[in-house]
Formats: C-alpha cells, structure tokens, sequence
C-alpha cells in the first residue's frame, strides 16, 4: 500500500526560519537549500512546501495542502474557508499579537477614521481593508502596495496607509501616526476542511498540533532541579514561580527531598543565589524543548 502523506506549508519569508525552528525544537527536521520550494522533512508521512503566507490559507483552503501556517490577517483577507486548529504565538518575550493599523503623516488633518472618506490609502492588506470601510459606510479608494508603504503617505503619494506594526517604532521614526486599530494578528495553524475531517490526517494534524504548542510554552523556560532538606523546604517553596505546584520527591534520606518545577529563563539567574541562600543544594538547570 502507497504510503499516506501530509502536505504540509511552511510560510515563506519573515516566519520561514522561526517556523522551521519550531519544527526542530517539536521533533521534525526540516532541511532545504535557498532555491528550493520542497524542503526535506524526516517523517515519511509528510511532505513540505514552502508558500508565501499571503498566499497559504488559498492553497490549504482548495485541498492543494492537508495543513499549514499562516497569519491571521492573510485568511481573513483570502476570506478564506479552512479549519483554524490553533493559534500559535512565535515570541519568546511576550504574547504580543501585530496590529494592523491605519496610518496617516503627523501633521495630517485626518483624526478618525470618517476623515478619510473620498481618501486615497495604500496598503497590501486590500480586501480586508476595503471590507472595513464598505462595513462603515466609508466612501476610500484602497489600492494595493507592492512594498515602502510608509513611504508613499510620506512622500503624499496617498492619504494615509493600513500597515502591520508589532511596536509602532517604525511608524514614530517616519513621523507618522496611527490613526486607528483595525486589526489584530497572530499565526495560526490551518487545515482543510476535508483533510481535518479524515481520520488518519486529523490524528497526524493533531500531533503536529500538540508538539509545536508544546514547544512555544517551553520557549524561554528552563527547568530547575534541587535538593532541599526537610527543615528548609518551606521556605524553598515559596520562592518557586511555577507553572503548576513543584514536583517534590522524598530521597533516601527521609530528611531530603527532591524539588523540581519549571521557571522563566529571565529569572534564573536572580532565582538561583536565594535559592541557596534558603538551603536548596546540588541545584541543577536544563533547557527544556517542550512543556505538554
């Protein structure tokens, strides 16, 4: 029998080397070189291809693709119809989602958005953003950016932009302003609908599912091992950020235990110093690829 197979999109561009990262740190290999548009993956039951993520959610929507990852900005603006498995958050810092956002220069008169009715605004997120407008009874003319956006609404090419900002320092450094928030964005997890309704492809979606999720909450966490005595572990204790309650295990001495729990990288280095100074010994670090 013909070995079952699925195809999997991997986004290419701004989250191609962080999804393939991911993939290593889940369990899964993925090699390619930089003319490649088929990438290598050591799992006989997948198959890869690398796909704009403007462009992912219409391949997986027309069965072109089992599964893939994309923004949640690009299937809304496809309008696209698949089966949104999870969201799934790239940063180690934060969890904080892109905005999009409508963006005018400084000393512009436009203030809300029913100042741009007759307006002229650039943006690549067109669709989306004509649907916006149209829902507010807002008369603009939207027209699509092949990219340097900000600078067309610097140079007064247009009236004002939609443009993705994480932080809004790029805006600032333009001498631009944002106007209004029209959207929020994260990566998801797609399917097609067919595919995610086969039994042998959902179990394989969902084991994807669960060890990139896994591995995105043991980003930026590590895990900590010590022995404490029976007269400190109180204390001890209640100094442990955890996810959940620390695991403690009686040694072979019925006066010791065995802590361990999983804390934030960044304070580790602040942790570990009060963490003798309350009795904990033989303290011990490791780096964690996932937390299930």
């Amino acid at each position: 029998m013909e070995q079952r197979k699925l195809k999997v999109g991997i986004p290419k561009g701004s989250l191609e080397a962080s999804t393939v990262e991911l993939f290593k740190r889940a369990g899964w290999r993925i090699t390619y070189d930089s003319r490649s548009y088929f990438p290598d993956v050591d799992d006989e039951e997948m198959t890869c291809t690398l796909v704009r993520a403007q462009e992912m959610s219409r391949y997986v929507e027309d069965g072109t693709l089992d599964m893939g990852l994309t923004g949640r900005d690009w299937i809304l603006e496809n309008d696209s119809d698949v089966e949104v498995v999870q969201d799934l958050i790239y940063s180690k810092a934060s969890v904080k989602q892109a905005r999009w956002v409508v963006v005018v220069r400084q000393d512009s008169e436009i203030r809300r958005l029913e100042d741009l009715a007759g307006k002229r605004i650039s943006t690549e997120l067109v669709n989306y953003t004509k649907r916006y407008f149209a829902e507010r009874q807002i008369p603009v003319t939207v027209e699509f950016s092949w990219g340097a956006t900000e600078a067309k609404v610097v140079e007064g090419l247009v009236d004002a932009i939609v443009e993705v900002t994480e932080t809004g320092s790029t805006i600032r450094a333009n001498k631009l302003r944002i106007v209004h928030e029209i959207m929020r964005t994260n990566t998801q997890l797609i399917a097609n609908r067919q595919s995610w309704k086969d039994p042998w492809k959902r179990q394989k979606i969902e084991q994807i599912r669960t060890l990139l999720v896994g591995s995105l909450l043991a980003m930026g966490k590590v895990g900590l091992k010590m022995n404490v005595s029976k007269e400190n572990l109180g204390r001890v204790i209640l100094l442990l950020p955890s996810l959940k309650a620390p695991t403690i295990s009686g040694l072979f001495s019925e006066e010791w235990y065995a802590v361990e729990t999983i804390v934030d990288s960044s304070v580790v280095r602040d942790l570990i110093p009060i963490l003798r100074e309350a009795g904990a010994e033989g303290i011990i670090e490791y780096a964690l690829n996932k937390v299930i």
